[in-house]
């Protein structure tokens, strides 16, 4: 935003320059404030200050106006007189100005200027003379144009802020800028002006007109704008060779090459009926993100084209592959974050709002991270819309948590969350509170139902067991032992323990444990043996480092090895596998590389991988996954799963290995008490139901028909009924 990237003339002559179009308009849009002194004050020279100011607004910019009452000779007579106070004759004149107009065009530019005064961003002042005794009219003639680094370009001419002068009287110019050789006479200009404003100009007496203004807003605010502000704030039909300004389409709409299919129309339909509230609860690869934005295109025409949009994902990544689909569907987003390209973007919110606030602008976009969405300066910005705003949240499940379901504000008009699985593992209360905000389901399309409508890739289920170790069994037991003496102790709500943060965290540490089980390393090298020629295959890890205590002497201790560096190095050592780690190390460029080197094949057969299922990284060419960490939480496995079976080109159907672990192998439960068994069963259940839904639509439901058998079996337990405090 600089004055000096503007070629601008020395001079400017009205029937042979558009000047509004060549001088005001260009110059205006890098501008932040606008000081004008002008002739006489109307309701004419108030329309024609509105040409080419829509960039000064964008970027939050304010006018001074400095102008002359149109005083009668009858009131120069009352006033030198002293017949009635001076201020009372020149507020009558200036009221008798304030007029109606006729035309929308008119009518808008007004609304928008009152919208400007009554926001604080646009003041008025009314000059007079006075010389022995004697009244007159000021009408020096100039302006001053600042942008953000404080450069300068000032102005002098005949020109007056009126219709006549933009259109049809011949008028001049004379423009001067700080930074060249004329830097002396713009400062000449500036002090000439800031000592009207400031009233201490000798002779001239300067002052605000509070009634004035207040009769201004109440004569032409008629709130937002109904036509569309930038046009409104643009160049009318005005020069020897100009065109009517045309809009420059940024909108939301639904673009020609996207193809809306009939579910998703379904699901925006319903959204519509519930006064535009709800959830799409969509298996991951099925379009949720297209089906948003065919929404909010939907909602758009809807909200008689006025619309601000704010829309949260988790991670950074995940805002850059929405910001290419928001500008797919004509959108351009100010794309909110620590890192982001945009680094102007707090001001170009704070500028959008203010914007959309006073109807200039018509409509604007943000996408944002969770962790900058929940800043205090964004979370501050958004609080300050009115009007026609929705917040669309991805991975919406996210926001049931107690901390960040504080930040969703109750002025967004208009809601929607996207999930793959809405419904938080374990936790009502922040289930109830997304259902609460966000409002009704608006679809359900499940996995299975995109496999069966050919929107995910079939694929085969192989469950491969592996056991805790003897060290890991007694850590495990332990472990059980703190998680429940913390449970007992957690408050119970509605009949049901609600967890201490200390449960929570042994919880955890149980989890990684059972992540890290050292036998999967041997398991792995067993399995994937048969596939080494193979490719396009990953091998899911998790965020934890391997805890065996087992290793005989002569042996690498493998304690403290973080598990994906264990995977890395029996892969590449050991059995000559081409892979790559993917994972949070690797910027945003590399993994992009990455993925082209992987959906290629040729140099590179695998990725090892912590977390990538889980932030949205799409990967379709993945074929063989092997997932060494699974989860209990069907939030998590059912958008591993998802991810995997993505559609590409040549992929017929997928494998997915999960690694399945047992607290004890079948072969020595026998030898373990009911106690013990009673303290690891919960996991071995935990398993069986993670199995159970994995193979439920698989090509082969019946390969884990027998292991599910003896697991029950050996463990002695139920899989009837849901969980309970007994099972963790």
């Amino acid at each position: 935003m600089s004055l000096q990237s503007v070629e601008i003339k020395k001079e400017y002559r009205s029937f042979i320059d558009n000047i509004v179009k060549d001088f005001y308009t260009p110059l205006l849009k890098e501008s932040t404030i606008y000081k004008r002194a002008v002739g006489f004050f109307s309701s004419s020279a108030l329309i024609e200050l509105t040409l080419g100011i829509s960039g000064l607004i964008e970027n939050g910019g304010r006018i001074e106006l400095i102008a002359s009452p149109k005083l009668s000779v009858e009131d120069i007579v009352a006033i030198e007189d002293g017949l009635e106070r001076q201020d009372s004759i020149i507020e009558s004149c200036l009221l008798r100005e304030i007029v109606n107009v006729e035309g929308k065009f008119a009518e808008e530019r007004l609304n928008l200027l009152s919208n400007l005064i009554a926001s604080g961003r646009m003041e008025i002042k009314i000059a007079i003379t006075e010389k022995n005794n004697q009244i007159g009219m000021y009408h020096e003639k100039m302006g001053l144009l600042y942008d953000a680094d404080n450069n300068i370009v000032a102005f002098t001419g005949s020109m007056n802020e009126s219709a006549n002068a933009f259109s049809h009287n011949y008028e001049t110019i004379d423009v001067f800028t700080s930074w060249s050789a004329d830097e002396e006479r713009v400062l000449t200009k500036q002090s000439a002006f800031n000592a009207l404003w400031n009233d201490y100009e000798p002779h001239i007496h300067v002052r605000r007109f509070p009634e004035v203004e207040k009769q201004i807003i109440q004569r032409y605010s008629h709130g937002k704008t109904s036509t569309n502000s930038e046009n409104v704030a643009q160049t009318p039909d005005i020069g020897p060779d100009d065109a009517p300004v045309k809009p420059d389409g940024i909108y939301p709409r639904v673009p020609d090459s996207v193809n809306i299919r009939e579910y998703q129309d379904e699901a925006i339909r319903n959204w519509a009926d519930n006064n535009y509230r709800g959830i799409f609860d969509m298996a991951t690869g099925t379009g949720k993100t297209y089906t948003a934005l065919a929404a909010i295109s939907n909602l758009y025409q809807y909200s008689e084209e006025r619309l601000a949009v704010i829309i949260v994902c988790p991670y950074q990544h995940l805002v850059e592959q929405w910001k290419d689909d928001i500008e797919l569907f004509g959108m351009k987003p100010i794309v909110c974050y620590s890192a982001s390209s945009q680094k102007n973007w707090r001001e170009r919110v704070k500028n959008s709002v203010i914007g959309f606030n006073l109807g200039v602008l018509r409509h604007f976009c943000i996408v944002t991270t969770n962790a900058t969405f929940a800043t205090k300066y964004l979370q501050s910005q958004i609080d300050l819309l009115q009007g026609n705003t929705l917040l669309v949240v991805d991975e919406a499940h996210n926001f049931g948590a107690a901390k960040l379901r504080k930040l969703l504000l109750e002025n967004m008009r208009y809601r929607l969350a996207l999930s793959a699985t809405i419904e938080r593992y374990s936790d009502v209360e922040g289930t109830d509170a997304l259902f609460g905000y966000f409002g009704k389901k608006c679809i359900e399309y499940t996995l299975k139902e995109a496999i069966e409508n050919d929107m995910l890739t079939p694929y085969y289920y192989y469950p491969i067991v592996v056991a805790l170790s003897d060290n890991e069994l007694d850590e495990y037991l332990d472990l059980t032992k703190q998680i429940t003496s913390a449970i007992m102790k957690s408050p119970k709500k509605d009949g049901k323990r609600k967890l201490s943060t200390a449960a929570q965290m042994l919880l955890i540490r149980r989890a990684r444990l059972v992540a890290a089980a050292i036998n999967k390393l041997s398991k792995l090298e067993e399995v994937i043996a048969d596939h080494i020629n193979e490719k396009h295959i990953l091998i899911y890890c998790g965020a934890t480092t391997l805890r065996d205590l087992d290793y005989k002497e002569g042996e690498p201790n493998l304690e403290d090895i973080r598990q994906i560096d264990a995977v890395s190095s029996l892969l590449g050592n050991k059995l000559g596998i081409r892979f790559s780690q993917f994972t949070s190390r690797e910027n945003a460029q590399e993994r992009e590389s990455i993925k082209v080197e992987f959906a290629a094949g040729k140099h590179l057969q695998a990725l090892v991988a912590i977390r990538c299922l889980d932030e949205g990284v799409n990967i379709p060419s993945i074929e063989s996954a092997y997932i060494l960490a699974s989860s209990t939480n069907p939030k998590e496995y059912v958008q591993r799963r998802g991810r995997v079976l993505r559609k590409y080109e040549g992929k017929q159907f997928a494998r997915i290995f999960d690694f399945i672990t047992l607290p004890i192998p079948f072969d020595k439960v026998h030898q373990y008490s009911d106690e013990v068994l009673n303290d690891v069963k919960s996991l071995a259940k935990r398993e069986i139901t993670r199995m159970l839904d994995f193979a439920a639509i698989s090509e082969n439901p019946s390969a884990v028909d027998t292991l599910k058998n003896d697991i029950i079996e050996a463990y002695r337990i139920s899989i009837e009924g849901g969980q309970d405090d007994g099972d963790w």
